[in-house]
């Protein structure tokens, strides 16, 4: 610490600048780059030891920890200025707050978010028309990753977008996994008129039922269903399959409803219609053909 006294009040006497003041400086950057360095090689490390939604939180919450000590010794630098620097704050505040008020509002919203999780990384939320997957909260804004809405359960765009934290209170946000992790799907599988019903619905049920990605989530479900109840009032009293029947025109509509993860729901779809078109072809189901 001698050394640094001696070298600030050197500089004082070559520049003609407050020694107190070119110590705060110096302190200040030296404090600002350590920090740095210790951020770059938290990252480094992690990197090497981590992948994939671990990597990400453990170094989002190492980084959040280093910039709170950052912080603290920011503080402690600026401690014998910090009741002057009050005096100037109070006078100009107002007008601080007026030119800052987005960046104020966002600010409280992110700790909302952060506190409250109305919604988290990796879940599928919709603002407006725009649907995606959270990639990263921050104090003032958040990011998803876009979703095609062409179909009700959509594919990655590769299109990320930015959103203020305080849209959350201006705009409602539809979060697709809130509470639980699955949601209904539903598709419709028209047959003929004058075909054997029970026979088709048969076959459709041994279909879904079949598949792997279908079949466990019922119990999944159960369970995450009676968790949500202890904060939430939250009712289903079906959660297998269930095909619906309805008549229209000169064909029956069987309305297949079954509990998919989101992300899930377009490829599961894909792989049912191919296997019920291969029952089409095998005459294990009467698929409408006419107009």
């Amino acid at each position: 610490m001698e050394i640094f006294d001696k070298f600030c009040r050197h500089l004082s006497k070559i520049t003609t600048i407050n020694e107190k003041i070119i110590s705060v400086v110096l302190l200040t950057i030296i404090t600002l780059i350590f920090f740095a360095i210790v951020k770059r090689i938290i990252t480094w490390c992690i990197k090497r030891k981590m992948t994939g939604r671990g990597e990400y939180v453990v170094n989002h919450s190492l980084n959040v920890l280093v910039s709170a000590f950052e912080v603290i010794c920011l503080i402690a630098i600026f401690s014998e200025y910090i009741q002057s620097m009050m005096t100037l704050i109070s006078v100009v505040s107002a007008a601080i707050t007026i030119a800052l008020r987005e960046v104020i509002v966002n600010f409280f919203c992110g700790i909302y978010i952060k506190t409250k999780k109305p919604f988290k990384v990796e879940d599928r939320i919709q603002v407006n028309d725009i649907k995606g997957d959270v990639m990263n909260t921050s104090i003032l804004s958040f990011e998803i990753l876009e979703v095609s809405t062409k179909e009700e359960n959509g594919q990655s765009t590769g299109v990320v977008v930015t959103f203020p934290n305080s849209i959350i209170f201006t705009t409602p946000v539809k979060n697709i996994n809130k509470g639980f992790k699955y949601i209904w799907d539903e598709l419709i599988v028209k047959v003929e008129l004058d075909s054997d019903l029970v026979k088709n619905k048969q076959e459709i049920y041994k279909i879904v039922n079949n598949l792997d990605d279908i079949k466990s989530i019922p119990r999944k479900m159960k369970n995450q269903i009676a968790d949500v109840n202890t904060t939430n009032r939250v009712y289903f009293n079906q959660f297998d399959p269930m095909i619906y029947t309805r008549i229209v025109d000169n064909h029956v509509e069987l309305t297949v409803r079954y509990l998919i993860h989101p992300k899930k729901a377009r490829y599961v779809e894909s792989v049912i219609w191919n296997k019920i078109y291969l029952a089409y072809k095998d005459e294990k189901i009467n698929l409408y053909t006419g107009a």
